[in-house]
């Protein structure tokens, strides 16, 4: 393994009860991958697109609801749905 970090950034610092936090990580073979993750809404429309990590984290602040993560990396793009509440961060692990 490489040691980074499970899961999304750490939290510190941050309302997580007065906020709807998305966030997670992309690895592909346990290692962190390098490319985007956009965010789409229920409709499968494109809201936010962030750049992952250097340690293939990425963070999201959206609405409450169901939403879908479709990340873009060299070789693969995957798409995960989640369902976010406000004052619980949802974690996303996305293997590619």
């Amino acid at each position: 393994m490489c040691g980074a970090k499970a899961g999304g950034p750490d939290l510190k610092g941050v309302d997580t009860d007065g906020q709807t936090i998305i966030q997670g990580s992309v690895v592909r073979d346990g290692e962190p991958v390098n490319g985007y993750v956009r965010l789409l809404d229920a409709d499968g429309e494109f809201t936010a697109e962030v750049p992952t990590s250097a340690t293939g984290q990425f963070r999201f602040f959206a609405a409450p609801g169901t939403w879908t993560l479709r990340a873009l990396v060299p070789g693969a793009t995957v798409d995960r749905t989640v369902v976010a509440q406000q004052g619980s961060p949802a974690e996303v692990a996305i293997v590619v």
